[in-house]
């Protein structure tokens, strides 16, 4: 389960779902793992590129990933979603932009 500790983990999640290719890698993902090949093959992706959102995806906890051996002897990096819920509201907002990392101005 994803756990917004601060304003930058907040910051980071709706960063990584702020993208449509994205949005549609974890529709993907909530019907179950897929390793990359197929994953691409789903969504009509180049891997390279799809490597680009899950790694945006990965960054903000929103999916782990693992490399499995497939029967064929092939090794095979396979993407899970992680379950996450949060109520984004003002309340939450609010409770969490004290905790910002602010970037230093030059």
């Amino acid at each position: 389960m994803i756990h917004l500790n601060n304003g930058d983990d907040l910051l980071l999640v709706l960063e990584a779902l702020s993208n449509p290719h994205r949005l549609k890698i974890v529709a993907v993902l909530s019907e179950g793992r897929q390793y990359v090949s197929e994953l691409a093959r789903l969504l009509g992706m180049s891997r390279p590129l799809l490597y680009l959102h899950l790694q945006k995806l990965e960054e903000a906890n929103l999916v782990t990933s693992s490399m499995e051996i497939l029967d064929s002897g092939k090794a095979a990096k396979f993407y899970r979603l992680n379950p996450f819920q949060f109520n984004l509201n003002e309340e939450l907002v609010h409770q969490l932009a004290s905790t910002l990392t602010m970037p230093k101005k030059k």
